[in-house]
């Protein structure tokens, strides 16, 4: 590995690999380390070693924070610059002493102490490291494998391979995923009725029980986890609840927000690098109880599709300042602006039409090129194909599809027979390498980057909720596959196979989803969904590379992409043609389900404090190296937050009726833009919610 790191920061490793005792498991104190090899001193010898020594004080506690502050500034926020250096099996986990500030790092079985005080033993065979430095909290040394760039390298799209899991059901909930939750309140079937049962038990805490969940769903272990699992990425589902809600919205406003800091700063900890995926936006932009609310498609469809569309512009630009901060542009590589949008009822062009408009408002915070923002991935709809050729020129853009075979392809072929290479799996090995790796290669080519953002274990609809709350599964076999504590070796391998083929087909992924919680029964009941269960009980590989040529094996056709990217598609500054703004122009000329025009629909006004969303507090790190951190990355950027027009009448968001069919534009007295100061007003997050009339 490479080793070329700033001086300052190889003093620091210097110091801490010192620390180290010969017991590759074995962590040892700096000080007990000295001691131990102590000999009798003269006092002209003690007089120079407590005049070394004294140096080294003042350099680590003087010269190391200001180093750290002009590197911070040069360096995006990551002042380390080396490709990784050796932490070997056991790595270091003593503290360097520095006036209270401590860097410490550990490789396979350290251990690892958490903010409350219990422990856990970091277990990571391929090479991985974490790293804490309280001295800054934006350290990006950390590396998940020896295959996986450490966090203050680049990712070379084409070349390092995407291996990552979802953390579903963790901000945005779903039946399946948390069934105890819903069990709770019988005929609660999506989150915001859900959000409504719990809001009138105060008597079990109430919607406090959401931030209970919060706090314990996902834990530090579990990335650690991710991280000894071979994996390199996460992709963390979040809400415009998370950033506020309005009158008539049950949800738990602005709380998930301080709980996803914090998966942050354990994903920087890990080495693990982080695509955030907006996953339900106003209106609910696809029906699905993940969305927010089971209901028909409201956002760029209905009476109140174009008033939702442009509340999520607004929340995509709130995101879209925070994680383009420079102490995070390492981490959060990719910002996925809609999950899974229906295309079969927006339609292409509408849809098209929205794509480009937030591409305009992502890159004009950010700016072109490399090192500018995150990456933008727009969900395909379920229809890969429909992109081909799309968006061209646009600056470092990623598709992303969801291949299952689970909803709407559900099938009751065996898994436990022979496949093409001999071994369980049946048809569905081959059957996952012929559906998903041409149209991923494909894609590859005609559109750009490609991952695929979902995908699962199970080959059919089986599990508890999986289809929802009270609608059953359509397989005949889920006796077989829902009793995962009684699979046989046959079983196994089969789903093992079935995975393996799939992994190799996308070839860059996210598993949906890294853990399914167990039901009031006290067991998972979809356990083909969860990536944890299935490492630990046989059915996923401890090692997502030996997927790589299953596909070959199998005697699948492939034309493989060849990794060689067009160069605006990873970086060098372009643009896309005006004539597709104007070929799809906001707003879109079409709304589906819409009662009136476009021109006629209801829409909303830049009149509203901005709301920015607030940085995590570091109460040990200096306050040069956090005090830049503020929510906001472009000062420039000070249109207002948008709100209702005055006087406008608004239909329900999840019912749009019209009570009067508009016949004229509603443009009411507020609804011309007021003058704007910078910098923008900042909104403190609350419970509380903010009360544009629905």
């Amino acid at each position: 590995m490479d080793s070329s790191v700033p001086s300052t920061q190889s003093l620091r490793k210097d110091f801490v690999d010192q620390s180290q005792s010969a017991s590759n498991k074995e962590l040892v104190n700096v000080n007990e380390a000295v001691s131990s090899q102590r000999r009798p001193l003269t006092r002209r010898k003690a007089f120079w070693i407590i005049l070394v020594l004294a140096f080294i004080v003042v350099v680590l506690v003087v010269v190391l924070p200001v180093v750290f502050l002009v590197a911070k500034k040069n360096n995006g926020g990551s002042p380390n610059t080396s490709s990784g250096s050796d932490h070997g099996s056991g790595g270091s986990a003593a503290p360097l002493p520095t006036g209270g500030v401590t860097l410490k790092t550990g490789g396979d079985g350290s251990t690892v102490t958490t903010d409350n005080g219990t422990t856990f033993v970091y277990q990571n065979q391929f090479g991985g490291y974490w790293v804490q430095d309280s001295a800054n909290p934006f350290n990006n040394d950390a590396r998940p494998n020896s295959w996986t760039p450490p966090l203050n390298s680049s990712w070379r799209w084409g070349v390092d391979r995407i291996y990552g899991v979802n953390l579903g059901g963790l901000f945005v909930l779903e039946p399946f995923i948390t069934p105890e939750l819903f069990q709770r309140y019988p005929n609660t079937v999506d989150e915001y009725t859900l959000s409504q049962a719990m809001a009138a038990d105060q008597a079990n805490g109430g919607l406090g029980q959401l931030e209970q969940h919060y706090a314990t769903f996902i834990t530090e272990e579990d990335i650690a986890q991710i991280a000894g699992a071979g994996l390199n990425f996460i992709r963390i589902p979040i809400a415009f609840w998370a950033i506020e809600t309005w009158s008539n919205e049950p949800y738990f406003a602005r709380t998930s927000w301080k709980y996803f800091l914090r998966v942050l700063d354990w994903a920087r900890k890990y080495g693990l690098r982080v695509c955030v995926d907006f996953h339900a936006a106003p209106g609910s932009q696809n029906g699905y109880n993940h969305s927010g609310k089971m209901s028909s498609v409201n956002f760029l469809a209905s009476n109140m599709g174009l008033a939702s569309a442009e509340r999520t512009l607004y929340y995509i630009r709130i995101f879209t300042e925070f994680l383009s901060q420079p102490e995070y542009s390492n981490l959060v590589v990719a910002f996925g602006i809609l999950n899974e949008p229906l295309l079969g009822t927006i339609g292409q062009e509408t849809l098209t039409s929205f794509y480009l408009r937030a591409y305009d408002t992502v890159r004009s915070v950010t700016g072109l090129g490399e090192g500018n923002g995150p990456y933008i991935v727009f969900g395909d709809g379920f229809q890969l194909g429909q992109w081909s050729g799309a968006l061209q020129g646009g600056d470092r853009m990623i598709l992303d599809q969801h291949p299952y075979f689970a909803f709407g392809n559900a099938g009751d072929d065996p898994i436990t027979g022979a496949a093409a290479d001999g071994l369980p799996g049946g048809e569905w090995p081959l059957r996952a390498c012929n559906a998903w790796g041409p149209p991923a290669n494909q894609s590859r080519r005609n559109f750009g980057l490609y991952f695929a953002g979902e995908l699962a274990a199970s080959p059919n609809d089986c599990g508890l909720f999986l289809n929802g709350v009270g609608n059953g599964p359509s397989s005949s076999q889920c006796a077989e596959y829902d009793a995962w504590e009684s699979y046989n070796p046959a079983m196994k391998q089969g789903i093992e196979n079935f995975v393996l083929a799939t992994f190799d087909a996308v070839q860059d992924w996210f598993f949906w989803t890294w853990k399914i919680g167990p039901s009031q029964a006290g067991r998972v009941e979809t356990p083909l969904w969860s990536y944890q269960l299935g490492l630990q009980n046989g059915w996923i590989p401890q090692d997502p590379r030996v997927a790589s040529g299953k596909c070959v094996a199998l005697g699948a056709a492939q034309d493989l992409f060849d990794g060689n990217y067009k160069p605006w598609q990873t970086g060098t500054p372009s643009s896309i043609p005006a004539s597709s703004t104007q070929a799809f122009p906001w707003p879109p000329a079409a709304i589906t389900s819409a009662d009136v025009p476009v021109s006629l629909l209801p829409t909303y006004t830049n009149t509203a404090p901005i709301i920015t969303l607030p940085p995590q507090t570091y109460t040990s790190a200096p306050s040069q190296v956090t005090v830049s951190v503020d929510g906001w990355f472009d000062a420039s950027d000070t249109q207002l937050g948008i709100t209702t027009i005055e006087g406008c009448p608004y239909p329900d968001e999840y019912t749009p009726t019209f009570s009067v069919v508009p016949t004229a534009p509603c443009t009411g007295p507020d609804s011309a833009p007021a003058a704007v100061t910078p910098p923008p007003a900042v909104v403190t997050p609350t419970p509380a919610v903010a009360t544009p009339p629905a």
